[in-house]
């Protein structure tokens, strides 16, 4: 069987044309044609129907028959398409495309900048690289606006960037606080320190304490600032030797005055807190509530000696207030953790006696969490009694210092979201890898920072939806998926056709959690 077109001429002399099946028959020693079916006049046929027709038909054609439309197929290109779909979706939510787009607009640049502060912010979140290698990362990417970017363009975006850090963070936070509904009474406020290979900057990059235990390398001091709902609000960059008291000013100091708030409650972890940075924050009326290192300071003991009546505040945690030297202190009491902690003692003595019966006290000296429970006298050794009793005073337990007149439990509660500042700052060094920085100039090193600081934002926005959507999808694993989410384009009898492979895993959770729909399988590109 084919397919025939039969013509006829109108009285006017114009012409009709029809679509025929037909198929050979032979019929007294000839061949003719025979129509099979008349498929109408081929103007109607065009409009729809004769494609329609040629789907259904396919569904039943042998291999041939699809080898040969296959090789009509031209595949241009497939590219990662997820994380540009999800990220760029909350890059606009978050307004961060339009508050660029404003910015651009008051001056005279033309170069697509908004593109290459947005590639370098997505780069960030799916694959860290140099600014240069960012270059080459975007041909990897499906979206056409990247094709139209070029080295330079990186670089200039970047000190555009830092020129306008201030105004972004600001109408950022504007719009994160409408779209979330934020309260910014209460802050976290956490600092962390990211070493140079090389030199970096002079007058940036400096010796200092290092929490990557690095002090060989100079480095740089980072702090962020979060809300308690876990979205980043602003950052810092200090010098590497700057003193935790100074950063404290600064951000106190930038957060007064730029977000226009009256009260701001610092919340900050023990290992920041020392006493002359405590008298310090009274000394500038700073209201705080931070956690103090337990077994350092002699404050503590004398707290936890305290009596009182703990006051449960959720489940396994209970709170009581003591005051200390004029000093507010609270104490919070997990039960299950001190089953835990006396669990854990008990097995340490069983392991020293264990010890000391067979190896003698020497094999112990050199291990300070067996020591600590000796009591040697001369040639003497035994359990200390007294010493397991002073020890179990901290089971379960860890003691907050305030001067804010938040209720215990209030003060409580809040330090036990500092978690997501810890959070960040994980994902900040390896999640969106703040380190190695392949910049040498102070504003290029700033700038590079806070295109972290924004992949961060992105990152926190994009955990805030998947936790309101109910979602226990892992991030990992979810950013995985995404990134299989490939877009091809390809080109059928002169037509451009953009397609999307078939949703890997649990990519759809991302969309769910959004709010957004998938593309269609089959686009055609104008």
């Amino acid at each position: 069987m084919f397919v025939r077109t039969k013509t006829f001429a109108n009285k006017d002399g114009t012409k009709r044309t029809y679509l025929q099946i037909v198929e050979g028959v032979r019929e007294n020693g000839k061949v003719r044609q025979k129509v099979v079916a008349n498929l109408g006049r081929i103007e109607d046929a065009q409009s729809g129907s004769l494609d329609r027709l040629i789907e259904s038909l396919a569904k039943f054609s042998k291999k041939r028959w699809v080898q040969a439309e296959a090789a009509r197929l031209m595949v241009l290109e497939a590219k990662e398409w997820g994380t540009e779909l999800i990220f760029r979706h909350l890059w606009e939510k978050l307004g961060l495309a339009a508050i660029i787009k404003n910015l651009l607009d008051k001056t005279e640049i033309t170069s697509p900048l908004d593109e290459a502060i947005y590639a370098m912010v997505l780069n960030r979140i799916s694959d860290p690289l140099s600014k240069r290698a960012v270059n080459e990362w975007v041909n990897e990417i499906y979206r056409p606006a990247f094709k139209e970017l070029e080295l330079h363009h990186f670089y200039r975006a970047l000190d555009f960037l830092i020129l306008h850090k201030e105004t972004i963070e600001l109408e950022l936070f504007e719009q994160t606080k409408n779209l979330f509904n934020l309260e910014l009474d209460l802050v976290f406020w956490d600092t962390t320190s990211t070493y140079f290979t090389g030199n970096g900057p002079e007058g940036l990059a400096e010796y200092g304490y290092s929490k990557d235990h690095r002090s060989d390398r100079v480095q740089i001091i980072v702090g962020v600032l979060m809300t308690r709902e876990g979205i980043p609000v602003a950052h810092q960059v200090f010098p590497g030797n700057t003193a935790d008291i100074e950063t404290f000013k600064k951000v106190i100091h930038d957060t007064r005055t730029r977000f226009l708030l009256r009260r701001v409650i610092f919340v900050a972890d023990r290992g920041m807190v020392s006493p002359t940075l405590l008298d310090e924050l009274d000394k500038e009326h700073i209201e705080y509530i931070v956690g103090v290192k337990m077994r350092r300071m002699q404050a503590v003991a004398e707290v936890l000696k305290t009596g009182g009546r703990y006051k449960e505040v959720a489940e396994n945690l209970k709170v009581k207030e003591v005051w200390h030297d004029a000093n507010r202190y609270i104490i919070c009491y997990n039960p299950m953790e001190a089953e835990h902690d006396r669990k854990a003692r008990e097995e340490i003595v069983k392991k020293l006696e264990k010890q000391l019966n067979e190896k003698g006290l020497k094999s112990m000296l050199s291990n300070s969490g067996y020591s600590r429970f000796l009591k040697i006298s001369g040639a003497n050794v035994a359990v200390d009694q007294k010493a397991l009793e002073e020890d179990a005073r901290y089971d379960g337990k860890y003691v907050l210092r305030t001067n804010s007149q938040l209720d215990t439990a209030e003060a409580a509660l809040a330090y036990k979201e500092l978690w997501r500042v810890e959070r960040a700052f994980r994902e900040l060094k390896s999640t969106l890898d703040l380190r190695p920085i392949y910049h040498w100039k102070d504003r290029r090193v700033r700038a590079h920072v806070m295109v972290c600081f924004l992949a961060l934002v992105l990152e926190s926005a994009f955990y805030r939806y998947l936790k309101l959507a109910g979602s226990q999808v892992e991030y990992l694993y979810l950013m995985r998926d995404l990134k299989n989410l490939k877009a091809v384009e390809l080109t059928l009898e002169g037509i451009r056709y953009l397609c999307r492979t078939e949703l890997p895993g649990n990519a759809f959770q991302a969309f769910k959690a959004l709010g957004i729909g998938v593309p269609n399988h089959v686009i055609i590109i104008n």
